[in-house]
């Protein structure tokens, strides 16, 4: 019974030592020993950047990296395992390698680091059926147990150690290193990454006072070193923003028409207008590179002061570099949704572009520049501007003409950027009406006061402003969900049912004109509002907004575009106000102007529009004088 029981404890033991390898071997990773880990929600993923919930963490221990528990096999080799295993090996084959004598390495064989790495079964699949590491197979096989003298073939001690010496060989054999691979698949980009690096040398320091001399720092006023400062920051962010151009140039797109061979409508859906954003920048950053190069003190390379800078920053911002900056931005800027979200949809379903994204992504610089990231960045690019130029205006002393220039400069770029923020919504809002337009049923359509039918064709004839839903008030008190459209000469009320819209089909006619259209709050109720149409007969539409802010929001925007839609009806007219004051102005040449407030009896206030488009309201004495243009 004892010896039953010692062979079962026996058993018992050997399954434990058993359950504990394979567990030991699961945990392995690309040299990694991971472990479970409980961990903060926001602490992220060192191979992918995301966050990492407490479920699917795993830390290593040797090298203190913390990542997905799907991100295991993408994270690149632990050093210091690698470190640890390869004296390991040495303690272990020392007395081996005495006796035992390896055939030479094939010339063709490239020569492999002798790190442990434990990669998935899938990837040791694809290892050993690359055409390119087979001949490294036969390393297994390469002890021969002809050359082994002067021990018996009985021995314990000669079978573990030959057992250990051949596992080696077979699992070093098998089980190639990440980096060999990365750098067999790398070998395109590899030359841009290296002249990126070479070229942001000049850019490496964190400020211009690192860079110069301390004894030239000495010699300078206090306010000037502080402007070269500020003018070195935009060198070098303007640098760091060209890589970012070159890498989705010259990696990203590049990679994905030529190695993942994707269709070239979809590659420049993703990354519009790349070329020439890249060329007007690296012209930018070469006119400013030479400005430093200008301000090289002689004799020395590292030295420079940028006296003037006003001037090149108002001619890149004016002109036709202006429009060139303006038409790419906008579109760039409007296209970027649709770009993130095509990206997203391409990775999710073509299998040759996520290891290529995977592959891309290892080393430490693209590691910070995914695709994703990239096109964010060159979206905010055009902000950042306003900001830098006004603290090298800040710290500009003593020279008048200069201050003026940057000055100029930064009220052209700050037009420049509103121009691009409305060239954006004008296409988002014409987007928009497409896809209403598109979900709007073909057979949908609307009765007009006054007997014209509206189809669902003549919204694309007419600009969207705003939109958003609201509860439309019908008979017997009841409350209908509708999206309005606010059009620029009419309100379009609209039903949604089953992903389909439709006119919203109630007791009072879904298009409403904005001409002669009163706006009105309802007494006591801080949501509602009445729109008043001056039509033969009048009606009146009850709306209710989600809030009372909505409401102010709507009423404004309303009674805006009513305005508007009757003064775009006018011609133009000179008036002459009784203190003999000239000006230009947008008025109506009939009298039913839109009375805003009456002060006493001397002075109306009018609403008009100048020639921007801008609505004014403004003073006018009764007794003003018009003549026609």
């Amino acid at each position: 019974m004892k010896e039953i029981n010692l062979k079962n404890k026996e058993k018992v033991r050997l399954k434990e030592r058993e359950k504990e390898a394979r567990e030991r071997e699961a945990r392995y990773s690309n040299g990694h020993l991971f472990t479970s880990l409980t961990v903060s929600s926001t602490t992220l993923c060192s191979s992918c950047n995301r966050s990492i919930t407490a479920k699917e963490a795993l830390s290593c221990p040797a090298c203190n990296v913390t990542i997905h528990n799907r991100c295991r096999d993408s994270l690149a080799s632990c050093a210091k395992m690698k470190q640890r295993q390869q004296k390991l090996t040495l303690s272990r084959n020392s007395s081996a390698l005495q006796n035992v004598t390896m055939r030479n390495k094939t010339p063709l064989m490239k020569e492999r680091p002798s790190s442990a790495i434990y990669p998935s079964d899938s990837l040791r699949q694809s290892l050993l059926g690359s055409r390119r590491v087979r001949s490294g197979l036969s390393l297994a096989k390469s002890v021969s147990t002809n050359n082994i003298a002067g021990m018996s073939e009985d021995s314990v001690g000669l079978r573990r150690i030959l057992s250990q010496s051949t596992e080696s060989l077979n699992f070093r054999s098998r089980t190639l290193s990440l980096e060999s691979l990365t750098d067999d698949g790398e070998w395109w980009w590899s030359p841009l990454l290296e002249e990126l690096q070479e070229e942001g040398s000049c850019v490496q320091a964190d400020s211009w006072s690192l860079v110069v001399e301390p004894n030239f720092l000495q010699t300078l006023h206090k306010d000037l070193i502080k402007k070269q400062d500020v003018i070195y920051e935009l060198i070098q962010t303007e640098f760091h923003h060209v890589r970012t151009l070159r890498i989705m140039e010259g990696v990203y797109r590049r990679g994905m028409l030529e190695e993942v061979m994707m269709e070239a409508a979809v590659v420049h859906t993703i990354f519009p207008c790349l070329d020439p954003l890249l060329e007007w920048h690296s012209n930018f950053l070469s006119e400013l590179l030479n400005r430093r190069r200008e301000g090289l003190v002689e004799g020395s390379a590292n030295n420079f002061t940028v006296r003037s800078i006003g001037d090149l920053l108002l001619r890149q911002f004016s002109g036709q570099c202006a429009d060139d900056m303006k038409k790419l931005y906008s579109e760039f800027c409007s296209r970027h949704p649709k770009a993130v979200k095509l990206y997203k949809e391409v990775l999710t379903r073509d299998r040759k572009l996520q290891p290529f994204i995977r592959r891309a992504c290892r080393g430490p610089l693209l590691r910070r520049h995914g695709v994703q990231e990239c096109i964010l960045l060159v979206t905010q690019r055009i902000t950042k501007y306003p900001v830098i130029i006004q603290r090298i205006l800040d710290n500009t002393k003593g020279s008048e003409e200069e201050a003026q220039a940057l000055r100029q400069a930064l009220l052209l770029l700050k037009e420049l950027i509103s121009s691009v923020d409305q060239e954006v919504l004008e296409l988002d809002r014409t987007r928009r009406l497409q896809e209403i337009q598109a979900r709007l049923d073909p057979r949908a359509q609307a009765d007009v006061r006054g007997g014209g039918v509206f189809r669902g064709g003549e919204l694309l004839r007419r600009r969207l402003l705003y939109e958003g839903a609201l509860l439309w008030k019908v008979q017997g008190s009841r409350m209908k969900d509708v999206q309005v459209l606010l059009m620029s000469d009419i309100l379009v009320f609209l039903q949604e049912k089953d992903q389909k819209f439709t006119f919203a089909s109630l007791d009072k006619s879904p298009v409403v004109s904005l001409n002669n259209l009163i706006v009105r709050d309802i007494a006591n109720q801080e949501r509602g509002m009445y729109l008043i149409s001056a039509s033969t007969p009048p009606e009146m539409y009850e709306l209710h907004a989600s809030s009372k802010d909505g409401r102010r929001t709507w009423m404004s925007r309303i009674q805006q575009t009513a305005l508007r839609s009757v003064l775009d009806s006018t011609s133009w007219y000179l008036f002459i106000v009784s203190h003999g004051t000239l000006w230009y102005l947008m008025v109506p040449y009939s009298t039913s102007w839109y009375l805003i407030v009456s002060h006493g009896t001397a002075h109306v206030s009018w609403y008009c529009t100048v020639p921007d488009g801008t609505l004014w309201c403004i003073m006018v004495p009764y007794s003003t004088s018009w003549y026609p243009l």
